[in-house]
């Protein structure tokens, strides 16, 4: 019963976020949506940052879930592509999962309230290190696989990462303004433009 009253209190915290903002709903709020008292919410959560972590997860892997985001075979994954191919298959996925309804409405509320909301601070960083970790395990396969060379991979990964992270922020503030002219376009030029700086050298690499 305790998994299940948490799942409550995460959708209906999801409900009341949709209506008045995340950082404007509160715990009286939140224990009259789902129709227990106050006390009663403190047995599940210890506080409303504990419950934004856990609507952030939940909205997550639903994301990740409608993207279907799942473990990667790099071994098929590489088949048949080149470097560009690959890194514009994973980051049109990361962004298709990023923009999923519930994901790109809640990552709108924790981006404008991160410099005043610690919470929000944290997914935030949290979230930017999760893609760096994926970047680095991108990047030693591809390395492996022979598709991209790096001096130093692991830093490689790091600024991928910030970058991509930075461009899909200035492509949520152009979006913001109604413009989704420059959406696509740096990003692609800055696929285009790391792949030719990290390609291997004619004759280095093997036949796939």
């Amino acid at each position: 019963m305790s998994n299940n009253r948490k799942e409550e209190i995460v959708l209906a915290t999801i409900k009341l976020a949709a209506e008045y903002g995340l950082f404007s709903v509160s715990m009286s709020m939140i224990a009259e949506k789902v129709g227990i008292k106050k006390p009663s919410l403190y047995k599940h959560f210890a506080s409303k940052e504990e419950i934004v972590e856990a609507v952030y997860e939940q909205i997550r892997n639903q994301a990740k879930e409608n993207s279907s985001t799942v473990a990667i075979d790099y071994s098929a994954l590489f088949q048949g592509k080149d470097a560009l191919e690959i890194l514009q298959k994973m980051v049109d996925g990361y962004i298709h999962m990023n923009r999923q309804e519930q994901m790109y409405d809640f990552y709108k509320v924790i981006y404008a309230e991160r410099s005043i909301q610690p919470v929000a601070a944290r997914i935030m960083a949290e979230e930017t290190e999760r893609m760096i970790l994926a970047t680095k395990q991108l990047f030693y396969a591809m390395e492996v696989h022979k598709k991209l060379h790096f001096r130093n991979a692991d830093m490689s990964a790091v600024s991928f990462a910030m970058t991509i992270h930075g461009l899909m922020e200035y492509a949520l503030d152009r979006r913001a303004l109604n413009d989704k002219a420059e959406d696509r376009r740096l990003i692609n030029d800055y696929l285009q433009w790391f792949c030719e700086e990290n390609a291997i050298e004619e004759g280095k690499a093997d036949i796939q």
